[in-house]
Order: C-alpha cells, then sequence, then structure tokens
C-alpha cells in the first residue's frame, strides 16, 4: 500500500478500535471519544471541559455520538493545523 493508503487503513482501524465499546459500533460516545484523545491525542485535552467543547463541536448533527465522518473532520482539522505551524522545507 502507498503511504496514503497506509494513513487512511490506520485512521479506519483507530476509529474502529475505540468504537463501539459502548452501544454503536459506527459511533464514539463521548467516553469513546475521550478515552481515545486520552490514548492518541494525550496533549489535545488540557482542562477538564475540554472533552464536552469537542464532543460539540464535533457532533454536528446533534445525536450525541460522533461518526466517522464527524472523527475524519478532527483529524484533517489538527492536520491542517499542525500543517500551518510546521516549518516548510
Amino acid at each position: 500500500m502507498s503511504q496514503l493508503e497506509t494513513a487512511m487503513a490506520i485512521l479506519l482501524k483507530t476509529f474502529d478500535k475505540y468504537s463501539g465499546a459502548e452501544g454503536n459500533k459506527g459511533t464514539l460516545s463521548k467516553a469513546e471519544l475521550k478515552t481515545m484523545i486520552e490514548k492518541e491525542l494525550p496533549s489535545l485535552l488540557k482542562n477538564p471541559g475540554d472533552c464536552d467543547k469537542l464532543m460539540k463541536a464535533l457532533d454536528h448533527n446533534g445525536d450525541s455520538e460522533v461518526d466517522f465522518n464527524e472523527f475524519v473532520v478532527l483529524v484533517a482539522a489538527l492536520t491542517c493545523a499542525c500543517h500551518d505551524r510546521c516549518p516548510k522545507k
């Protein structure tokens, strides 16, 4: 697989690893989202209320869960933020 295909497979695998631990296998509950962020993006949550704010920002359809499309928005936004901060080669 190419690097991009590998990255896409990792995104899918990471989402699936944390989704469905409680309830729907195709979404992340707030608790699952928090666990995923604590393990995979530990520097993202600085304050106790950050997960609530993040959940509210990601949950575009208002179902109190984060589906894969909403998860990808988080990853894309963080990637763009990192790209803007990284020095260009």
